[in-house]
Formats: structure tokens, C-alpha cells, sequence
């Protein structure tokens, strides 16, 4: 067994995200999340509404505010949380598996379909264009 002394690494700051200040729609983000663990699915996307008021072009808030809408049965406006998704991140296969699914939900297969196929495309490591149709 070695029984050396482990060298010194000097500690690296590093940018990520969780290092970040939590921002106010994180924040009502995580609340949201709170309720979804709760079973209370109306606050929680009255929480995600808020986080994206905060901050238009929060990925994660309209990602939740979406699969919570969805899960609510309000398809259509699950859907239009899910386009502004794929609009914010056209290369997200997350995103566009989402969107899939809530066509699904609300019997768009056709929609379905495509989105299910740009999501297909990026976990091949395809890109998608920006201007696609659904």
C-alpha cells in the first residue's frame, strides 16, 4: 500500500452554472419544483408563469411550465410553452422529445412525429435548423 503524501492541486475557480447567484426565476423555479414534489401541480405552474415573467428566455422555467401544463391537460398551451422551447434552443433534444410528447397528448401525430424526428436527429449529433417546421 502507498503510503506517500497526495500532491497539492491548487483549487480552480471554475464558471459554472451552479455557481452562480440564484436568480429570481430560479428561485421560483425551485418553488415550483417544491410543489410538483408536493402533488400540487396548479402552484407549481403558477410558480414556473412567474419564473418565466422574471426572465423571458429561461429555458428551464418554459421546460417546466410546458411538461406542467401537459401534465394538467392544457395541450395547447403546453404546446405553445414547448414551440418557445425549440425556439430558444433549436439543438435541445430534450426540448423537442417534450414537444413530441405533448403533440402526442393532444393527438397531433403528424406534429408528434417531427419533433420526435429532430430529437432523433440531435442524439445522433445532428443540429437542427433554427427556422425548421415543426
Amino acid at each position: 500500500m502507498w503510503r506517500g503524501k497526495l500532491p497539492h492541486f491548487p483549487a480552480r475557480r471554475c464558471n459554472s452554472v451552479m455557481e452562480q447567484e440564484p436568480t429570481a426565476a430560479a428561485d421560483l423555479l425551485d418553488d415550483g419544483h417544491t410543489h410538483l414534489a408536493m402533488g400540487e401541480m396548479e402552484e407549481a405552474v403558477a410558480c414556473y408563469r412567474k419564473a418565466i415573467e422574471c426572465d423571458g428566455n429561461f429555458f428551464d422555467g418554459w421546460h417546466a411550465l410546458a411538461m406542467g401544463l401537459m401534465k394538467l391537460g392544457r395541450y395547447s398551451e403546453a404546446i405553445e410553452a414547448g414551440l418557445k422551447t425549440v425556439d430558444l434552443r433549436p439543438n435541445d433534444q430534450l426540448a423537442w422529445s417534450s414537444l413530441s410528447m405533448i403533440y402526442v397528448r393532444n393527438s397531433q401525430i403528424a406534429e408528434a412525429e417531427s419533433a420526435g424526428v429532430k430529437a432523433r436527429i440531435l442524439g445522433w449529433g445532428g443540429k437542427v435548423a433554427k427556422d425548421a417546421p415543426v
